[in-house]
């Protein structure tokens, strides 16, 4: 019979005796944490959670409308039990969550969808999709081998830690570092500095500039080689860099104009954080992506793609075997996922991320108006951040943080973001100012 013989306080070095345990200092009680608090069993003690388990937990903890679902847990326990393979055997509780993606998430100019366990991996078949077609459209174009394997991508982007996205991910060495990867173009990233007003939107300007001529030198230095434009709305991990919408459809022309797929990774930015579905729904259409990357909050992860893979006949969701994964996703997941969007819809929580998310950039302001520490404040909906002057002193506002019951969670060199569950209230965000007006002078 399965039962729980290791007490929390002898959970990190029970762990330690095979793996690498260097996560907070705390046992997740799942049991007793709610909302936006996440419970710590080791030292009794609740934590107000900007952090969720990097942007993964979309509603808190324990939701009434996930826990009092008796219908919804019984289909999660049959899903758990049996774990089918969803690219061979289909179930209903399959169907219901396709369908309820969707009404929820998938715009119509997205029809294509793939499911897969792991945000990289959902970036890794995004590229598959890209590659795929432009060997195709470079054959029908008369290349008799085949070409238009290379990515272009962007400094500090980051997106995941194996196979192919090994060859894109440059945020810390450690995580690429004496791995095998491809030499793909790489371009500097324009990202944008706050208030984006004078000095600074004259200097986005010309970063664009620089970033474009690269862009164009590239497709020029590798003729129909390039396959796609991959880059986050907001790189996350790299240090919440925004760009501008007019960079962002100047990417969408190039990939016309160069026969190329423009991907958005939005395995961060996805599901409600911005204030939007997707982040990129804050742009015009002349900046839609042709593929979308997801996961995290989405529970399952995956990408969405446009009709522009039709334009080869025999591309990957028309030919079998050509991407595929035995899970495909999860069904547990898919359950999970199911009720979270019908949850997201009825509970307008994408509008609720843009209002509480504004109320946070708000107050980050103010604070910063007061902490000289603390520049560059940004956000769109509730994905918020600032930064420190050094890499230590973010550091320390981290673990000081935690001393105060408080999970902030670090990016780039020397940023704080904010990364709290869509359902997040206005008192929570009062309370996270309150710690940080104490933690702040003593930096």
């Amino acid at each position: 019979m399965y039962q729980l013989s290791v007490a929390p306080d002898q959970v990190n070095q029970t762990l330690q005796q095979h793996i690498l345990a260097d996560g907070f200092d705390l046992t997740y009680d799942m049991e007793k944490s709610e909302g936006a608090y996440i419970y710590d069993s080791k030292y009794k003690r609740r934590l107000l959670d900007f952090f969720t388990c990097f942007a993964s937990v979309p509603l808190g903890y324990n939701h009434p409308k996930m826990v009092n679902d008796e219908n919804f847990k019984k289909n999660l326990l049959l899903a758990a039990m049996a774990n089918p393979s969803n690219s061979d055997v289909y179930t209903q509780q399959y169907a219901e969550f396709v369908a309820t993606f969707s009404k929820v998430g998938i715009p119509s100019y997205l029809p294509h969808a793939f499911f897969i366990a792991g945000g990289a991996l959902a970036v890794e078949n995004a590229i598959k999709v890209a590659m795929d077609w432009k060997v195709q459209k470079n054959f029908a174009k008369g290349y008799k081998e085949e070409r238009g394997f290379k990515v272009l991508h962007f400094e500090k982007a980051f997106h995941g830690r194996t196979g192919y996205t090994l060859s894109l991910t440059n945020t810390l060495p450690d995580k690429t570092k004496w791995f095998a990867k491809f030499d793909w173009p790489r371009v500097s990233v324009p990202q944008v500095k706050f208030p984006l007003i004078g000095d600074n939107l004259a200097h986005a300007i010309q970063t664009e500039e620089i970033s474009i001529a690269q862009i164009k030198q590239a497709f020029a230095d590798f003729k129909d080689d390039i396959c796609a434009i991959i880059i986050e709305p907001i790189q996350s991990e790299g240090g919440d860099n925004h760009l501008r919408e007019e960079f962002l459809i100047q990417l969408r022309q190039l990939a016309d104009e160069n026969e190329a797929f423009l991907i958005y990774d939005e395995v961060q930015t996805g599901v409600g954080l911005t204030g939007k579905f997707w982040c990129h729904q804050h742009f015009s259409e002349k900046a839609r992506p042709d593929i979308v990357a997801f996961g995290k909050k989405m529970q399952v992860c995956g990408i969405l793609v446009g009709n522009k893979v039709d334009e080869i006949e025999t591309n990957v969701f028309n030919v079998p075997s050509r991407i595929n994964s035995t899970w495909g996703g999860n069904l547990v997941d898919m359950v999970r996922s199911s009720q979270i969007l019908q949850i997201v819809a009825e509970d307008n929580l994408c509008d609720h991320a843009g209002e509480v998310g504004q109320y946070l950039t708000e107050n980050l302001s103010a604070l910063a108006q007061k902490h000289e520490k603390m520049s560059n404040v940004r956000g769109r909906g509730l994905l918020a951040a600032f930064d420190f002057p050094t890499k230590e002193m973010r550091n320390t506002f981290i673990q000081k943080g935690i001393e105060h019951n408080v999970m902030f969670l670090g990016c780039g060199s020397q940023t704080i973001r904010f990364r709290p569950a869509l359902c997040i209230e206005k008192q929570h965000i009062d309370l996270g100012i309150e710690v940080m007006e104490k933690i702040l002078p003593s930096l």
